[in-house]
């Protein structure tokens, strides 16, 4: 009877629809394996405390909640010493100190079995960044987190962030990067069983940034880590902020390829963090809007801030991102930020000066007067589109597209179960017809757009149509949307 429902489900979608704009063949190629997933940066609210507006079981159960729904494969998790094992006032370690909400975040990506890439931004204090006792008091702290506590998830730890920026404790300086890598490798080493669990993610440089003074670029960061240091890397990464118009022009998509390549045969490579700037001239119109928007934002930090987390395409594009980093053969890619309460700018701990790139603001209410800030932004449920149906250890096979639009698209499979994606970012509807080397038995149709259809009262994403079945259906993708095609639970 299902079948029969399915046959007569796909004629009338068949029957209803003109003649196709684009065809999108999704081919049996496997072209990136075992995908660790999609997900966000997640750290450990540790600036709550100086707000005075910690969080209650209610806060975390909310939270834990909304993430369920999102479904994250990966999280990257990464802290400030000085607000959890040193203590500045006597300059002195102390494992144990405010350990609560990185137990309570970890403990759900422990029960969820979501992989997490964890680190240090930087040393507890800057002249710390060569020094022996910073190695020693990190590792232990990470086999604490690891051995003494259990949070197996673990599985990558970032030794400084964005090591190639001049805003890093390193300030770019490859050779010092190098040698402290060596040193944390070494003293892992002292730990048993740790680095059985833990390896290295690097170099985790920046993919637009060019340092002023060494002239050292992502992939110079790169080919010298896979050249010099692959035996002690378990995972490659890199972080990237691109514009929209590149994103959208493909040309970032030959960025990613490109250091894609340097990866040495049998390693991976993540896009540990992810988001958008406008500050290539041909965006520089959405560039001003941000900045007037964060000016007006009583608690939005200038310049480090995308107020475009408001806006319905701010999901598109994160989505058109993904898609490019799935295609490319990278194997995961963490969105910065979940949740605004995470950062102020510089870590500094002032209210006044928030990092606003998040899906909400969790302590909107309680640290900044502003309840509505806790509510779900809209790239949150084309962001979950993205996590639920590029799942874990899901396959990505090569598509190929031929017509007119603007749109790109991805497919993956997992366990017999497949996901067929498309972003169109054009003011038309584009009609696709598509063809898969396989059958979607009752399939369901999730349409993210600015209508808001695609969501229930409860934040629940609701599919706007079920029943497609068959290896060749024709598709309506909307004006602005992303769509998925799915028959995943």
């Amino acid at each position: 009877m299902r079948r029969i429902v399915c046959v007569i489900m796909s004629c009338l979608l068949l029957a209803s629809c003109r003649e196709a704009d684009v065809v999108l063949k999704v081919t049996d190629q496997v072209i990136n394996s075992d995908y660790i997933g999609n997900g966000a940066e997640w750290d450990p609210y540790d600036e709550a405390i100086v707000w005075e507006a910690d969080l209650s079981d209610e806060d975390w159960n909310e939270l834990f909640a909304r993430v369920d729904r999102m479904r994250p494969g990966y999280v990257r998790c990464m802290i400030n010493s000085p607000y959890l094992y040193w203590d500045a006032s006597s300059r002195s370690y102390e494992k144990t100190r405010n350990v609560q909400k990185i137990s309570r975040l970890l403990q759900y990506c422990n029960d969820r079995e979501i992989t997490v890439v964890y680190g240090e931004f930087n040393p507890p204090e800057p002249d710390m960044k060569d020094s022996q006792k910073w190695v020693e008091m990190s590792v232990n702290y990470l086999d604490y987190l690891v051995n003494g506590l259990g949070f197996d998830c673990i599985k990558h730890f970032v030794i400084f962030n964005e090591p190639d920026g001049d805003w890093a404790t390193t300030d770019g300086d490859y050779e010092l990067w190098k040698s402290m890598a060596l040193r944390f490798d070494a003293e892992m080493e002292r730990y048993p069983g740790l680095k059985e669990k833990v390896s290295l993610a690097a170099p985790d440089a920046v993919v637009h940034w060019v340092h002023p003074e060494t002239g050292m670029n992502a992939s110079d960061w790169m080919r010298r880590t896979s050249e010099e240091l692959d035996e002690i890397v378990g995972v490659y990464d890199v972080h990237a902020y691109p514009g929209q118009t590149e994103v959208r022009d493909g040309s970032y998509a030959r960025k990613l390829q490109a250091l894609k390549a340097l990866v040495p045969e049998g390693k991976r490579i993540l896009l540990g963090e992810a988001g958008f700037k406008y500050e290539n001239p041909e965006d520089s119109l959405m560039l001003a809007e941000n900045l007037r928007r964060a000016d007006e934002h009583p608690y939005a930090g200038g310049i480090d801030s995308n107020m475009m987390v408001y806006d319905h395409f701010y999901g598109l594009d994160m989505a058109l991102l993904a898609m490019d980093v799935m295609n490319a053969g990278y194997s995961g890619m963490a969105v910065w930020m979940l949740d605004d309460a995470a950062h102020s700018v510089g870590d500094t701990g002032r209210k006044d000066s928030i990092k606003v790139w998040g899906f909400w603001n969790i302590l909107g209410e309680e640290a900044f007067g502003r309840p509505s800030e806790e509510e779900i932004r809209p790239w949150y449920w084309a962001w979950s589109l993205m996590c639920r149906y590029f799942p874990k250890g899901c396959d990505i096979n090569a598509v190929e597209l031929t017509g007119s639009g603007e749109l790109r698209a991805c497919a993956a499979e997992s366990d017999g179960r497949h996901t067929v994606a498309v972003v169109n970012w054009s003011s038309e509807d584009v009609q696709i017809s598509m063809q898969v080397p396989y059958t979607f038995l009752n399939a369901s149709v999730y349409v993210y757009e600015e209508s808001g259809a695609y969501r229930d009262a409860e934040g629940g994403l609701v599919p706007s149509y079920t029943g497609i079945c068959g290896d060749a259906v024709s598709v309506n993708v909307p004006a602005q949307s992303l769509t998925v095609i799915t028959d995943m639970q």
